[in-house]
C-alpha cells in the first residue's frame, strides 16, 4: 500500500495525470478505450505449501498467449484475491504485465472494502503495468451499499484513478447486484469505461446496454455460459473462467457471434454450457484449476480455506468435460 506522504502526493497529482492518461487511452476523439473481446480471468498458481508460485504463472501465460484474446484479466475472483495480501496482489500484476505482449489489455482487480484503499491499490496498480482497474462492489455492509453510496464509491475511484476504471458485479461472490440505475450514471464519468456483469442476467445485460447506449460504455459478460445471449443483446465480450482451459473455443463462440452465425454459435453455445457451469459456479476455482492440470496448465492447489474436491466431485467434473466432447 501508498504509504502517507507517497498517498498525499499523489492525490496532489492525480487530477493531472488522469487527464493526459484518459487521453491516451481515447480510441478517437471524444472515445474512451475499446475494451471488447475475450479475457481469461487469470487463476494465481500456488505451491504446496501455499506460497506463490510465480514460474508456474508465467508459463501459463505464455500458454494462453498463443490464443486471440484481447487480454487478461488478473487478480479477479478466479484469482483468489482475497486470500492475498496487497504485496502479493502487485507483484501478481507486475509478473503478468512483464510476461505479457504490450497488444494484449491487462484489467487489474483493484477492489478493496474501502473508497480510500481502492483508490490506493489502484493506482498501485497502475504503477505496476496494469492497463485498466477492474472494480468490484464493496460489499461487506452490503446492507448499506445502496445506489447512492456505490456511485459515491465508483466516482472516487475513477476520479482518482490513472487508468480506466471497469465496474464488476459478481453477487455470487458479494451478495450485491451493483444497481442499474447506479450503472447509468457512472457509465457518464469520462474514466469508467464498461462493466464486467457476472449475475447471468441477458436481461439486465440487454437494460444496461440500452440505458447506456447514449455513452460510450461497454458491457462484458461475466461467464461463458451466457456469452452468446450476451452477444445478442449487445455485449462486446466476455471474462470468462472457462477460457482457461477451452480458450480456442471461447474465442471460436466469440467470432461466430461476431460474423452472424448464430445456428454454428447455438451448437457450441450448447456444448459449453455444463463445462462452464462446472468450473464457475458448481466446483468453484478448485473445480477450475483441476481441469487446468487435465488441459496441459498449471492448476495447482487453493488456498486454504478453499479445499480440493472429492474424488466423488473430481469424477462429476471430468464427466462434464468428457460428455460434451471436450475430454
Amino acid at each position: 500500500m501508498l504509504g502517507p506522504r507517497v498517498w498525499s502526493s499523489v492525490r496532489q497529482g492525480l487530477s493531472r495525470a488522469l487527464s493526459s492518461t484518459v487521453g491516451g487511452w481515447a480510441s478517437g476523439e471524444g472515445r474512451k478505450v475499446d475494451i471488447s473481446g475475450i479475457y481469461p480471468p487469470v487463476t494465481t498458481p500456488f505451491t504446496a505449501t501455499a506460497e506463490v508460485d510465480y514460474g508456474k504463472l508465467e508459463e501459463n501465460l505464455h500458454k494462453l498467449s498463443t490464443f486471440p484474446f484481447r487480454g487478461f484479466v488478473v487478480q479477479g475472483s478466479n484469482g483468489e484475491f482475497p486470500f492475498l495480501t496487497s504485496s502479493e496482489r502487485l507483484e501478481v500484476v507486475s509478473r503478468v504485465r512483464q510476461a505479457l505482449p504490450r497488444d494484449k489489455l491487462l484489467l487489474a482487480g483493484s477492489g478493496c472494502e474501502s473508497t480510500q484503499a481502492t483508490v490506493e491499490m489502484t493506482v498501485s496498480m497502475a504503477q505496476v503495468g496494469a492497463d485498466a482497474a477492474m472494480v468490484v462492489t464493496p460489499c461487506y455492509y452490503h446492507g448499506r451499499m445502496n445506489s447512492a453510496a456505490l456511485i459515491h464509491h465508483y466516482t472516487k475511484v475513477a476520479d482518482l484513478s490513472p487508468i480506466p476504471v471497469v465496474l464488476y458485479s459478481v453477487p455470487a461472490n458479494t451478495g450485491l447486484d451493483l444497481p442499474v440505475d447506479a450503472v447509468v450514471t457512472l457509465s457518464k464519468h469520462p474514466n469508467i469505461v464498461g462493466i464486467k456483469d457476472s449475475g447471468g442476467d441477458v436481461t439486465r445485460i440487454g437494460l444496461i446496454v440500452h440505458k447506456t447506449r447514449r455513452q460510450d460504455f461497454q458491457v462484458l459478460a461475466g461467464s461463458a455460459g451466457f456469452l452468446l445471449a450476451s452477444y445478442a443483446v449487445g455485449a462486446v465480450g466476455g471474462v470468462c473462467a472457462l477460457a482457461n482451459v477451452l480458450g480456442a473455443q471461447v474465442c471460436q463462440l466469440e467470432r461466430l457471434c461476431l460474423t452472424g452465425q448464430w445456428e454454428d454459435a447455438q451448437k457450441l453455445q450448447h456444448r459449453l454450457i455444463e463445462p462452464n457451469t462446472a468450473v464457475t459456479r458448481r466446483f468453484g476455482i478448485p473445480g477450475l484449476k483441476k481441469t487446468m492440470d487435465w488441459f496441459g496448465y498449471y492448476g495447482g492447489p487453493c488456498r486454504a480455506p478453499l479445499r480440493e474436491l472429492s474424488a466423488a466431485q473430481e469424477e462429476a467434473l471430468r464427466l462434464d468435460f468428457t460428455s460434451n466432447g471436450w475430454l
